[in-house]
């Protein structure tokens, strides 16, 4: 039995919707995957800052100690 020109018309357009939805889960997806990427490298570059920080402020006491004459 052949297909009627409606039967034909409502399968492109559920084919279409059907792959429109699928590639915009897929960039969705992509985004926040990204997303999440771009926050651990903001989080690890924060830890950075602070262990940098700290460093300069331990130096900074030990210098403090070993040389009372320059305080």
């Amino acid at each position: 039995m052949a297909l009627s020109r409606r039967e034909i018309v409502k399968d492109v357009v559920q084919q279409s919707t059907e792959a429109a939805i699928a590639s915009t889960g897929h960039v969705v997806a992509i985004m926040f995957e990204t997303a999440r990427k771009v926050t651990t490298e903001v989080g690890a570059f924060g830890t950075e800052i602070f262990e940098i920080a700290e460093s300069a402020r331990r130096a900074s006491s030990d210098l403090d100690d070993t040389n009372p004459s320059q305080s």
